[in-house]
């Protein structure tokens, strides 16, 4: 097998970035989730709440930051950690300490996104600070992550997308690309589901470990280039009846994982990997 995709989401809940390699952490892949968009509360702002999100597009420069939006002229933010007091930011029931990134931004983000975005402001992770992964499906091991909704990476197959977009057209609707997903990393896989049949994916200079199935929520129904949502609640609904996980509640598609070997390597599209079953 082969990655065929993968992707950086420097900011949460905006567009991502395809690139041919990256370096690889135990918390994620160069620059992801370095940031995050926070409420007045300091509450983590994704497009559970803010679909128009997804048309903001994300650029790394040498030295900057870069987001733009077809409205408004672009904003660039230094990559240079900005000077002020740590903040206590939120992400579901985690608290994490982190760096605003100024006013401006603010001002940015409702010229580009309107009323809806009042009162948002954009933080960066507080590298100082390390923010653990969920013991539960360790297995004694340890991880951590930015802000990344719990694990720091999410693989994904392409015979999975095929087996849901087949789905999908059986039931009279249209097929939807994997950045519904918002996978990090894509493997090309010819049999559908075998990622939840995985321990582990491999090269020949890093492991990543497969720690729990990914449960989805309606972000999978937002149009990643428009940000409307249509009105049939796909692909979520198709999910759920498909059932691929039939012990877990909810709609299930990729997996959430950890590097367990490999830290500050470089992972490529192109690269071949192996998997590692489960036992029978």
């Amino acid at each position: 097998m082969k990655i065929t995709q993968l992707t950086v989401y420097p900011v949460k809940s905006l567009q991502g970035i395809d690139v041919t390699q990256s370096e690889i952490h135990t918390h994620g892949l160069a620059w992801d989730r370095r940031w995050m968009l926070v409420d007045a509360h300091q509450r983590f702002v994704t497009q559970r709440q803010l679909p128009a999100l997804a048309t903001v597009s994300v650029a790394l420069t040498s030295d900057s930051l870069v987001l733009s939006h077809p409205t408004v002229e672009p904003i660039a933010i230094s990559l240079e950690e900005p000077a002020g007091n740590l903040r206590l930011v939120s992400v579901w029931d985690d608290h994490c300490k982190a760096l605003p990134e100024g006013e401006a931004v603010s001002e940015w983000l409702e010229a580009a996104l309107g009323e809806q975005a009042k009162g948002i402001s954009l933080v960066r992770f507080a590298t100082t600070f390390t923010r653990a992964v969920e013991e539960d499906f360790l297995a004694g091991g340890e991880a951590h992550t930015y802000f990344a909704d719990g694990y720091p990476f999410l693989i994904t197959t392409t015979g999975s997308l095929d087996a849901l977009n087949s789905a999908l057209v059986a039931g009279g609707n249209t097929p939807v690309p994997m950045n519904r997903f918002r996978p990090n990393i894509v493997v090309a896989c010819d049999d559908a589901w075998q990622e939840d049949r995985w321990v582990a994916i491999k090269s020949d200079t890093y492991q990543l470990t497969l720690r729990k199935p990914c449960q989805r929520c309606k972000i999978t129904t937002v149009d990643q280039q428009t940000g409307t949502v249509p009105t049939q609640a796909e692909p979520l609904k198709t999910l759920l009846a498909l059932n691929t996980q039939p012990h877990l509640k909810g709609a299930h598609f990729g997996q959430n994982a950890t590097l367990t070997a490999g830290d500050g390597g470089v992972i490529r599209v192109g690269d071949e990997v192996t998997a590692v079953p489960r036992e029978a």
